[in-house]
């Protein structure tokens, strides 16, 4: 009797906690790890000649990739209602972080720039930290006042001045690379929320011509934007980096030397662990290894553009936007850093997202995919939910 009662009453129910994890994207969380790991792997073969060791650039990137998941878990379990309320105390945030470099004393300078702010044995690099900032403002301000974006220049200008504000604090540390995504991601995002063409477009007009004012300033920067024509022209100055990333790709052929069995990363190519782990990955894993690299990357991408529509489509603007931002951060800054590898766009210290060695670099990356889940989650567990109460009434 107890038996058939129980065949009866038919499967537990789960419990509102199981239904939200059972509501995780597994396809685009599977992608996201995979990447961390092949960004552990490949990390550990490129660092295997810099001073210090493999073991110390493995512990310190694999501490990095466990603080970021331990980020994306934290961001899995808040509420994207909570992100909304405090987008502008977020931006406020990532304003001052920026600041904070130019305080004597904080901030670390090297070759140069003055991009870090040395807290011990961690450098914090705020340029990374103002992605996720502008990410989460814009997300929170066209939830708020997208309908005035029709209005033409009048629905722009908070979002624009601020996105000029971090822009030109990051300028100055100067990291030109962060700069040019940034203003990417934010006209992207812009764009996708309804701006006018046209004001759109003269935006995009003034900033590249801000952007070709400061590279004519100073004539190292026009080197740099010259030398990715004819790397070979200047192989042992300008065009040194890309010259070795190309032997590199020569090198590696269909299939590639074999894992571990690089050459360039011998002191040859500087960077190899960083701004060109994808010439390494090119020169070890071969043509094959790169496209599965970037075929990863490409599904992430995708994956999350999908979500943000999802969202847009049942009338979730902050969660839509936030994903959008996500989406262009990770695809364009893969663009920019496999255009530079391969000699399709002049040199910009631009890592490869969740490849690339850097810490910071990780938890941004990392972040940004795991508020994809998270939209991701609060648009399937409703409905979970929904169905579970409605078989249990059943």
């Amino acid at each position: 009797m107890a038996v058939g009662a129980a065949n009866a009453a038919g499967p537990p129910v789960p419990g509102r906690a199981a239904i939200w994890m059972l509501s995780i994207d597994t396809t685009l969380l599977a992608a996201w790890l995979a990447l961390v790991v092949v960004g552990l792997v490949m990390v550990t073969s490129a660092a295997s000649m810099l001073s210090g060791g493999v073991d110390h650039y493995l512990l310190r990137h694999g501490i990095y990739a466990v603080g970021a998941l331990v980020l994306g878990g934290a961001i899995l379990l808040l509420p994207l209602r909570l992100w909304e309320l405090a987008h502008r105390l977020v931006l406020v945030l990532a304003v001052a972080l920026c600041c904070l470099v130019f305080v004597p004393g904080l901030a670390e300078e090297i070759n140069g720039s003055r991009r870090w702010i040395s807290l011990g044995p961690i450098g914090l690099q705020p340029g990374e930290f103002a992605k996720l900032g502008i990410a989460i403002y814009l997300a929170g301000y066209l939830a708020r006042e997208g309908g005035r974006l029709n209005e033409g220049w009048l629905g722009l200008v908070k979002p624009l001045f601020w996105t000029a504000m971090l822009a030109g604090l990051i300028f100055l540390q100067p990291d030109y690379g962060t700069v040019v995504i940034i203003v990417a991601v934010a006209g992207g995002v812009l764009f996708l929320a309804g701006a006018r063409l046209s004001t759109f477009f003269l935006g995009a007009v003034a900033v590249l011509s801000l952007i070709a004012a400061a590279a004519l300033v100073e004539p190292y920067r026009i080197a740099r934007l010259t030398s990715f024509t004819d790397p070979w022209a200047v192989a042992t100055d300008d065009g040194y980096q890309l010259s070795q990333a190309l032997i590199a790709f020569g090198r590696g052929g269909l299939t590639g030397q074999g894992l571990g069995d690089g050459v360039q990363k011998l002191l040859y190519l500087p960077e190899a662990h960083n701004d060109f782990i994808f010439a390494v990955i090119a020169e070890e894993l071969g043509l094959v290894g790169g496209l599965l690299v970037l075929a990863l990357l490409g599904f992430v991408t995708l994956r999350i553009f999908r979500i943000a529509r999802d969202a847009a489509v049942r009338e979730r603007p902050f969660a839509a936007y936030i994903a959008y931002a996500a989406a262009l951060f990770i695809g364009l800054q893969t663009v920019v850093n496999v255009g530079v590898n391969t000699g399709m766009l002049p040199t910009k210290g631009l890592t490869l997202p969740f490849v690339s060695y850097g810490g910071n670099s990780l938890l941004v990356s990392s972040a940004l995919v795991a508020f994809a889940l998270r939209v991701r989650m609060e648009l399937e567990a409703p409905h979970r939910e929904r169905v579970s109460a409605a078989s249990v009434r059943a």
